[in-house]
């Protein structure tokens, strides 16, 4: 475009260059050099339809004006500005009309990774190896979506990821990274004022929610400085095989936009100039995580751990997966040149792309009882050191996909206008075969428990796969703080079945604890004594960082709330009603959205609850 502006020293608005589009001709001596400059790019590259309606000059120059705001925008936020993602368009768009196979020329096979086996001295030393490169790490949160899908209007970082607290996912993140950084300066001899960066990917329609969600609650003890929001632009949309832009329904000048996909963070990473500040100040890793997967943070010090004691350069966090399940497989894929990647490949391409090439099965679950290619849950560790290498040669573009929805057979044009995504998971595509590519494999009901689904469409899913709505989210958080208790010594009482929206789930008691009361499993199991056990109709919550349960029988419910100086023992026999879960109708629109999805509410009818606000020791025996 710079080119183009510059070569408009020796043009006037009668040069024949704008003749195939006669009325943006009449209108050029309203438009600025830079403008004109966009307009002759848009005429090069087959988009004269953009101005068919516009009207003499004097009528609707405000609107006229603002069409190239948009087109400005659009320009600046792709990598190689709208001629590249044209260009790219129409190749795709090429491909997808013959059928290419964008594997074709690899073979697939099973990659090697590190399979984690929870709770043993191995897990325990990756997490203590992981905690202490927390220090080094920046968080990244790709949140640019609301809640439609799921049935809430509203972000879905302000989603409560459990309802005995109501501690919001986003909450639940900033704590948690909070807890991490100051167990990791625990950790490091000598002075460590470490602050781990947080850095939140937000789109039009998150950006304000986000921002009022964290000045509203003082960022959840997060300092100002340590958090930075970035906002994805959207891509525009596309009418045909040619890439001509599509006009906005409602508006004739406006260009259609929808999201490009979650991959845009590594092109905003690398404009903002952040990576290379980070480097700078010391940090190492990199880490990328999505917006409603409670779990995740159980998983992140051990996985963290994997990356600095293997030297990845590229972690990505994985679980068993059963075959044909409805998640991408980590795949090692052999190119005949002979050149190698591990990288992401798609369920529903994976099988197919497994019986082209000789197994003709497909994807089959192995003696296991697991498919042999480990499911990818979109949470990545990056050594910051290439990464910033590998984007200074790509700008940060991935590699992008096109799904158009064609009429028919023909292919010759689509039903709606559709667009180029693409994902973060697709950064390994692009690394030289020198790249350390990895993966980390742990317990899926550890690791993984998204919220993304409606009630109406998780009631649907066949039996014995996963729900991935707010019911299953919450109840999974349960299940994984009763099997962690478990394992540390906790005599925890089986769980029953009930059904909630139309899904049967498991229930647990109802355990959660803040993150700074335990990061790690060791953690866990330095603050639980011996004898303790836990009914089934149960709630605990234990708020505090120096909370030890020891000797503790519990039938009900209790709440511990403590300062940070406050050393507190909890031991005896508490009993009380406690809480219940009550059944609500998610079509009852006089229940708020947030309790709807889930299919209950957390009826409190009674329980212990004690506070310690003054440091000292203390204990609690009922």
């Amino acid at each position: 475009m710079d080119n183009a502006v510059e070569s408009l020293a020796g043009l006037s608005v009668t040069d024949g260059w704008a003749s195939s589009a006669p009325n943006l001709q009449r209108n050029l001596g309203i438009l600025s050099s830079e403008e004109i400059g966009l307009a002759m790019m848009l005429l090069r590259e087959g988009q004269k339809h953009l101005f068919d309606h516009w009207p003499e000059p004097g009528v609707d120059d405000k609107r006229k004006k603002g069409f190239f705001d948009q087109v400005t925008r659009l320009n600046a936020n792709y990598p190689g500005g709208l001629v590249s993602y044209i260009q790219n368009a129409r190749k795709l768009l090429a491909d997808s009309k013959a059928g290419k196979n964008p594997y074709d020329g690899f073979t697939p096979s099973v990659p090697t990774g590190e399979v984690l086996t929870f709770g043993n001295d191995n897990f325990m030393m990756l997490e203590e190896a992981g905690v202490r490169e927390a220090r080094r790490a920046a968080f990244v949160l790709v949140a640019g979506g609301l809640g439609e899908r799921l049935g809430y209007k509203g972000i879905k970082l302000a989603l409560p990821s459990e309802t005995t607290t109501g501690r919001c996912f986003l909450q639940h993140y900033i704590e948690s990274i909070l807890a991490l950084q100051e167990a990791s300066c625990r950790l490091v001899q000598g002075q460590c004022e470490a602050e781990i960066p947080l850095v939140i990917m937000t789109s039009d329609d998150t950006h304000e929610s986000t921002l009022l969600l964290l000045e509203s609650n003082y960022y959840f003890g997060m300092k100002t400085t340590q958090v930075k929001l970035i906002k994805q632009e959207k891509v525009a949309c596309l009418t045909d095989n040619d890439a001509r832009f599509a006009l906005d329904l409602n508006d004739k000048y406006k260009i259609q936009t929808k999201p490009h996909g979650h991959g845009d963070i590594h092109a905003l990473l690398y404009s903002s100039g952040l990576l290379n500040s980070w480097q700078s100040a010391g940090l190492k890793w990199v880490l990328f995580f999505q917006d409603t997967n409670g779990l995740l943070f159980k998983a992140i010090p051990a996985s963290l751990g994997v990356s600095s004691t293997k030297g990845y350069h590229v972690n990505s966090l994985a679980v068993p997966r059963k075959a044909k399940e409805a998640m991408g497989g980590i795949t090692k894929l052999t190119h005949t040149d002979g050149s190698e990647i591990v990288t992401n490949v798609e369920y529903n391409q994976l099988d197919p792309l497994l019986r082209a090439t000789g197994h003709a099965d497909g994807d089959v679950n192995c003696e296991t009882g697991f498919s042999p290619f480990p499911g990818n849950i979109n949470q990545l560790i990056l050594d910051i050191g290439p990464y910033i290498k590998e984007l200074s040669k790509t700008q940060g573009a991935i590699a992008e996909f096109v799904n158009p929805k064609y009429k028919d057979s023909t292919k010759t044009s689509f039903k709606s206008s559709t667009r180029l995504e693409c994902m973060m998971q697709d950064y390994p595509k692009s690394l030289p075969p020198s790249a350390k590519v990895g993966f980390t494999v742990m317990d899926k009901w550890l690791a993984y428990a998204p919220v993304k689904n409606n009630p109406e469409d998780a009631s649907k899913v066949p039996k014995g796969n996963p729900y991935h709505s707010a019911t299953s989210g919450e109840m999974a958080i349960y299940k994984a703080n009763c099997l962690i208790l478990r394992k540390a010594g906790v005599h925890i009482a089986d769980h029953v079945t009930d059904i909630f929206n139309g899904q049967e789930v498991e229930l647990w008691p109802c355990i959660t604890w803040s993150p700074k009361w335990a990061s790690t499993f060791r953690d866990v199991k330095r603050k639980v004594g011996e004898c303790c056990s836990i009914s089934q109709r149960s709630s605990m919550i234990i708020n505090g960082q120096n909370i030890f349960l020891d000797g503790l029988s519990l039938d009900g419910a209790l709440v511990v709330n403590a300062n940070d100086q406050a050393e507190v023992k909890v031991t005896g026999y508490v009993q009380n009603k406690g809480w219940a879960l009550e059944h609500v109708d998610y079509k009852d629109i006089s229940i708020p959205e947030e309790t709807r999805i889930r299919g209950f509410k957390v009826c409190k009818i009674e329980q212990v609850e004690i506070n310690y606000a003054d440091p000292g020791k203390f204990c609690f025996k009922s």
